[in-house]
C-alpha cells in the first residue's frame, strides 16, 4: 500500500509495511498534518487519537521513514541523518518515502495533507 505527502505542490509517495501499526494510521486518512521539525532531522506532527502499538520498535532510522511515535501520539518524517538514536521507547516504522524527502528539510513547519496513493 501506497500514501502520497503533499507539500505545498509537491507530492511525495511513500511504502507501507504491513502492520497493525500502520493499518490503523491509515484508517486515520485523508489527514492535513502541521509538521512541525525536530532536531533538523525529522518534522513531526501529533495525530488525532493514538493508534496500535502492532508494529516493531527500531530505536534508529534511515532517511526517508515515515514513523510512528507513541508517546506522542506523533507521526514523523526522517528527511536528514544526524547519527543519534531514538530514545526509549522506540518508533514504529510505518514506511518509506523512496525520494523527495529533502522538500522536508527547510526551517521550521510545513503543512502536508496525507492521503493514500492511487495506485492504479
Amino acid at each position: 500500500m501506497k500514501i502520497r505527502l503533499t507539500v505545498e505542490v509537491t507530492a511525495l509517495t511513500a511504502t507501507l509495511i504491513d502492520s497493525e501499526t500502520t493499518r490503523d494510521f491509515v484508517s486515520l486518512l485523508p489527514l492535513p498534518l502541521p509538521l512541525n521539525d525536530l532536531f533538523r532531522r525529522e518534522k513531526f506532527a501529533h495525530l488525532p487519537r493514538a493508534i496500535s502499538e502492532g508494529g516493531k520498535r527500531s530505536h534508529t532510522y534511515e532517511v526517508g521513514d515515515v514513523a510512528y511515535w507513541a508517546p506522542g501520539p506523533d507521526v514523523a518524517v526522517f528527511y536528514r541523518h544526524d547519527g543519534q538514536k531514538i530514545p526509549h521507547p522506540g518508533i514504529i516504522v510505518l514506511g518509506k518515502i523512496e525520494s523527495g524527502v529533502e522538500v522536508l528539510d527547510v526551517a521550521g513547519s510545513v503543512e502536508v495533507t496525507v492521503e493514500l496513493a492511487d495506485e492504479s
